[in-house]
């Protein structure tokens, strides 16, 4: 009897791992895959929307060099040598009990988008030395900031005035940031009182800029005189993320719009170190975990290096403060459930990306205000995360990997770029005002478009694996002028508006999938041709595992369709399509597809994966006869 070899025991028996080895390894199925390359790394990488290169591996080779400790410059590794972040949670209404619910119950912070008049009644049981307040005030950011510090000078719940570090604040300079949803307004002020108090407002930057520049101006001038633990400017890239930008361009926007802060503030009289100290940003957190992790790790990369060139590297107030909040974007609100686990992947990359405060979207943002259920569901996702999981307790979790460290470096590099081309175009103010900026986010916005419509950039529960039947969950409408993000795109907004045209109907349009042969063979693609179409909410029906043409068109005319899909392997359409074909046109259908990619008479088109999955939908509206 031959013994078989023994089998490697531990890593240092089995043979070494190489690159080359690796390169003779993929070419070998690459060509079995009928591709011919002689590097495997170029056909294997990507490129994200932006054009930052994904390769398919990485090793030792590819770390960029020495990232720093966490709390040192360059701050890759975190702003402080410490974990965890403040959980942020956002407030539309004026509601008390909510905003108790919540700080009793994990949360540290409010974010609050309320009128100045209503700042009393929202903080009137708050204690202001304990949590941080975020107030996004728009337009009236001088009121809100004068509220604030009234309240703050009351005593009881709130800090004495002489203690206060929260916030007041004003839009930015000219180009600083961007607020509700449109390039070209600026935010307010944030900053952290000694017990983890903090405020931020947010006003626009438009026609009135010269006015919101004196406005940011003369608070910054306050908070630097009377309350040193606030910060006087938030630089809001998020707008630029909800245009349709890639991650690399909503960095080179932030760090461009910071640049013009910081020359309103120093031209105002404040010394470049006190200018620093009055900015915090924001960015948004998707559910793409590592470009979300790597881009704030870039975002403090890119600003230490601005204050490198301003001569204040390592000051207090350097390093950039960040504020994640879960991408409006990526949000449905086609089976909202989904966004749970979208948050959740989210706010996990922000906390382990080094964020200072995240804000967790609840799931039914998309649809209205979000009731008592999705508060507690949002806020429970960053305590399961921060206490059960224990993500907080490791500071920069996945640094040293090869893979991040090289993507943050290589979106570092771009958004640079980026922001020099800004520069180079008379700085933020003059890009935006030229359309500059508009243009470029607009071109990133297409590529994803295009790569959302053939589903290579899939959207569950939308444009994968929908739900017909879900039943629309009902939610109060939010106060007039907020919009939560939905003044910029959503992912999924061009399949929700199919779905909301087939629901509108007084019959829900529907395609016959014509199922040839036996189960085993027809039912992969009967799967993906109904889950293509039941992304516009077209419902299908089947006929069974037939071959007969006959009987097939017999079970066509009683589903009462006018379009049909030939569903079956490719070794049954050979000797069946374009029989079944001619048998369904002679019994009425106007348009005939065939799941797969092989050409038949009498078959109009092809279904197959990565083709335009938008076009084919809208087609089929049209050959219904429903009118979009």
């Amino acid at each position: 009897m031959t013994v078989p070899p023994e089998e490697p025991r531990s890593a240092a028996e089995f043979p070494p791992v190489t690159r080359d080895r690796w390169r003779e390894l993929a070419l070998g199925v690459l060509r079995k895959s009928g591709v011919e390359t002689g590097s495997p790394e170029e056909a294997l990488a990507s490129t994200t929307h932006d054009g930052v290169t994904i390769a398919p591996i990485y090793d030792a080779s590819d770390l960029p060099g020495d990232p720093g400790l966490p709390g040192a410059a360059p701050y890759v590794r975190g702003s402080r040598p410490e974990g965890g972040w403040e959980v942020r949670q956002r407030h539309e209404v004026p509601d008390p009990e909510a905003i108790l619910a919540d700080l009793e119950n994990g949360v540290t912070s409010l974010w609050l988008t309320l009128a100045p008049e209503d700042l009393p009644r929202a903080l009137e049981r708050v204690y202001l030395d304990l949590i941080s307040v975020t107030l996004d005030a728009g337009k009236r950011t001088r009121e809100a900031a004068e509220v604030l510090f009234a309240l703050a000078g009351e005593g009881g719940p709130q800090v004495p005035a002489g203690d206060t570090a929260g916030a007041a604040g004003a839009p930015g300079g000219a180009g600083t940031a961007v607020s509700g949803g449109e390039p070209g307004t600026a935010s307010g002020a944030t900053g952290r009182a000694p017990g983890g108090g903090s405020v931020t407002l947010t006003g626009n930057l438009g026609a009135d800029a010269l006015a919101d520049a004196r406005t940011a101006i003369e608070l910054a001038r306050r908070c630097v005189r009377d309350h040193p633990g606030l910060r006087a400017v938030v630089v809001d890239a998020t707008p630029y993320h909800e245009a349709g930008g890639g991650d690399a361009e909503e960095l080179g926007c932030s760090v461009a719009a910071g640049v013009a802060a910081l020359r309103t503030l120093v031209g105002a009289g404040l010394t470049m170190e006190q200018a620093f100290g009055q900015l915090e940003f924001r960015y948004a957190a998707t559910a793409d975990q590592f470009l979300t992790i790597a881009k704030l790790r870039a975002g403090r990369r890119l600003w230490t290096r601005v204050a490198e060139v301003c001569g204040v590297s390592g000051a207090p107030g350097a390093a950039q403060r960040q504020h994640a909040v879960t991408s409006s974007a990526m949000m449905t609100a086609r089976d909202p459930w989904v966004n749970m686990l979208r948050t959740t992947l989210a706010c996990f990359a922000a906390g382990t990306g080094g964020a200072d405060a995240v804000t967790v979207q609840p799931f039914d943002a998309r649809l209205g205000l979000p009731d008592a259920f999705a508060r507690r569901i949002a806020r429970n996702t960053q305590s399961l995360l921060v206490e059960e999981a224990g993500v907080a307790r490791v500071i920069d979790p996945a640094g040293g990997s090869f893979y991040v460290e090289r993507l943050t470096e290589d979106l570092a590099g771009r958004a640079w770029t980026w922001f020099q081309e800004i520069e180079r175009a008379g700085g933020m103010a003059d890009a935006l005002a030229s359309g500059f900026v508009a243009g470029r986010l607009a071109a990133t916005w297409e590529r994803r478009a295009a790569a959302i419509a053939r589903r290579r950039d899939p959207i569950t529960g939308v444009s994968e694996f929908p739900d017909l039947a879900e039943k629309p969950l009902g939610r109060r409408p939010r106060p007039a002028g907020a919009d939560a993000g939905s003044a910029g795109v959503h992912y999924a907004q061009e399949f929700e508006a199919l779905r909301d045209l087939a629901d509108a109907q007084k019959t829900r349009p529907k395609v016959f999938l014509a199922t040839i042969g036996p189960v085993a063979a027809h039912t992969a693609r009967a799967s993906f041709a109904a889950n293509l179409f039941q992304a516009g909410g077209i419902a299908t029906v089947t006929g069974g595992a037939v071959t007969d043409p006959g009987e097939i068109a017999a079970a066509f005319a009683a589903g009462g369709a006018k379009v049909a899909c030939l569903c079956s392997s490719d070794r049954l359409y050979a000797g069946h399509a374009e029989a079944v074909a001619a048998a369904l046109r002679g019994a009425g259908a106007v348009k005939v597809w065939l799941a797969g990619k092989g050409e038949f008479e009498g078959v109009d088109a092809n279904l197959y994966a990565g083709c335009d999955a938008l076009g084919v939908l809208r087609t089929t509206f049209e050959d219904l006869g429903v009118a979009r």
